[in-house]
């Protein structure tokens, strides 16, 4: 018998054949006082099933109705005949410690920059991208290697045909190479191991492999049977080696997959984009996903608008292990969500309002308790000296889904038994009044990672003595919440927003770029300030004001009111309506 955790005596009695005054008789009988209507352990259930003679099996709420989703809309789509299927892509992962070079790696596969966009050298976010290599597909995953992401690339493994993991040749096996390795070794696939950084001259490959062979991987020069390369992304040394064994690997696993039927894949990661509303980083797993298709993931659903390939170029179709960015959602899906295509936009939406509504009431247990209880950041400290135990409320923001997830539990680990968290709310997207409103009424502290506040939030924030807290390096995140958590907060530096602009006009100069003509709204633009690019509350670029000028003449500042003309460093991706924020940063004490 299928039984959900948390179920009372009145629901599991009828499940056994036996009344809920049955269930409390014999627990009273075992020395356990329970209602019919109070949620038993899962020792409880076991118990009394043990005694019928019963086999149970405990899920999570919502697994059982789930389940019965599936069987009645997927079944049928899970039996594929043999002759129908054909040989697809391998699907890698790229796995490895922080900074032992796994985007650089990509990078060289890739032939592109991706290591210039991220905050502080860290991959912030699943990446999914194609190559061709002597004519066959290779599909790159390239999972974050902070360990805060511990669940993303996890997913990462759960998705992946072949993992390559990435050891520096100088440092060696660390925590999270030992952690990525456990995940890679859970999933079943093989290992390719890219020993990388071997031009640097303290670089020992002979000591990698030593230290990998006592965790179980063997390398086959050696006897075993794990394949490791000796690599520099740096240099552009031994790339082309990993490639060949990817494919060799591929060969010898007969990858598989029926590409006609109705698609089926896996959301690698979803953000809500600034003009394209709601999208997801999609791997298909088996059909053809096409443009027109009426898909559900999760409690996300839609008929999809458009299919986005890595290079930014729209398709009509995705093939098996195709990676592929799907527009039109109606909400934002979960990363890791399996995404379906049904027969009719009417079952996507009856699918994914089940799963919303039983995702409401199980939000609704978990925060009811929460709302209108617990401190706020700055009130921890006071209450911890009392002795007392203080619940601290968050509403929580990020700029993706996998950045709310990571940082959600990377929060939850920095809980102790004086001091517990509780998310009021989390989502994706910048900081609105609403939700300084929530925060208010449940004496929250706003936290947003990657996102910033509109100038209402932040008026609002003052008016309603919010404290809203913003970052872009997760550890950075980790290391203020844990100081304040146990009363230990150092001197920070405060920021002062000190003025914004809106961009009404972009001009092309020759030998200069782009210029953007703006309006000043509030405070005062300084040249030289730092300043942050929003779309829609969302941080696009950081950067500095290298030029500013009233009409044709330099100026050093403009105030409110007036129109200038402002160039940015390094940035040229410049569009109407986004938002130029200067600001400063103070160093204040903290009592």
């Amino acid at each position: 018998m299928i039984v959900e955790r948390g179920t009372t005596a009145q629901e599991l009695g009828p499940k056994l054949n036996r009344s809920g005054a049955d269930v409390v008789r014999f627990l009273f009988e075992q020395g356990e006082m329970v209602t019919a209507t109070q949620s038993l352990t899962d020792d409880m259930v076991e118990l009394f099933a043990a005694e019928l003679g019963a086999q149970v099996r405990l899920v999570d709420p919502g697994e059982e109705q789930e389940a019965e989703l599936q069987a009645k809309y997927f079944g049928d789509d899970e039996d594929e005949a043999e002759a129908d299927l054909r040989p697809r892509p391998p699907v890698v992962t790229v796995m490895g410690h922080v900074d032992h070079g796994k985007t650089l790696l990509l990078d060289r596969i890739r032939e592109s920059n991706v290591v210039a966009g991220e905050a502080g050298g860290i991959t912030q976010h699943i990446g999914a991208y194609q190559v061709d290599y002597q004519g066959q597909l290779i599909t790159f995953i390239d999972t974050p290697g902070h360990e805060a992401f511990t669940s993303m690339r996890a997913r990462g493994a759960e998705v992946t045909d072949i993992v390559i993991l990435v050891v520096a040749a100088d440092d060696g096996v660390m925590p999270q190479t030992r952690e990525a390795l456990a995940h890679a070794k859970a999933s079943g696939k093989p290992i390719i191991v890219a020993i990388n950084k071997i031009d640097r001259d303290d670089a020992d490959p002979n000591r990698v492999m030593q230290q990998l062979s006592e965790l179980g991987l063997v390398p086959e020069s050696w006897g075993g049977d794990t394949i490791m390369v000796e690599v520099s992304a740096l240099q552009n040394l031994g790339v082309d080696d990993v490639l060949e064994q990817v494919l060799l690997v591929a060969e010898l696993e007969e990858l598989t997959a029926n590409p006609e039927g109705r698609a089926r894949g896996v959301v690698l990661e979803a953000n809500l984009d600034a003009r394209q509303g709601p999208v997801a980083t999609v791997i298909v797993q088996s059909g053809t996903l096409r443009v027109g298709d009426p898909v559900v993931a999760g409690a996300a659903w839609g008929r999809v608008k458009a299919l986005i390939d890595d290079h930014g170029d729209n398709v009509k179709e995705a093939p098996p292990s195709m990676p592929v960015l799907v527009l039109n959602f109606d909400t934002v899906p979960e990363a890791g969500d399996e995404l379906r295509v049904v027969e009719k936009g009417r079952t996507a939406r009856d699918i994914a309002e089940q799963r919303e509504q039983r995702s409401r009431v199980a939000g609704m247990r978990r925060t009811s308790s929460a709302t209108g209880t617990g401190a706020k950041l700055e009130d921890i400290f006071e209450q911890i000296q009392r002795g007392e135990t203080a619940t601290l409320n968050l509403v929580l923001k990020a700029d993706t889904q996998g950045s709310l997830e990571a940082v959600s539990d990377s929060l939850r680990k920095l809980e102790r038994d004086e001091v517990k968290l509780s998310f009021i709310h989390r989502a994706v997207g910048g900081i609105t009044a609403n939700d300084v409103t929530l925060a208010a009424a449940s004496n929250a502290t706003i936290i947003g990672f990657n996102v910033r506040p509109d100038r209402g939030a932040r008026d609002l924030a003052e008016v309603e003595d919010v404290e809203i807290r913003t970052y872009e390096i997760i550890y950075k995140l980790l290391e203020d919440i844990e100081s304040a958590m146990v009363g230990m907060l150092k001197p920070e530096y405060e920021e002062i927003v000190t003025g914004d602009a809106e961009v009404r006009e972009i001009f092309r100069i020759p030998r200069i770029g782009a210029v953007a003509g703006c309006y000043v709204r509030q405070g005062a633009i300084t040249r030289g300030s730092k300043v942050r690019f929003l779309r829609d509350g969302v941080i696009i670029w950081k950067g500095a004001i290298t030029s500013l000028r009233r009409f044709k003449e330099d100026v050093r500042e403009v105030a409110a009111g007036f129109e200038c003309g402002i160039g940015l460093s390094n940035n040229q991706d410049l569009r109407e309506g986004d938002v130029i924020e200067t600001f400063e940063e103070r160093e204040i004490p903290r009592t």
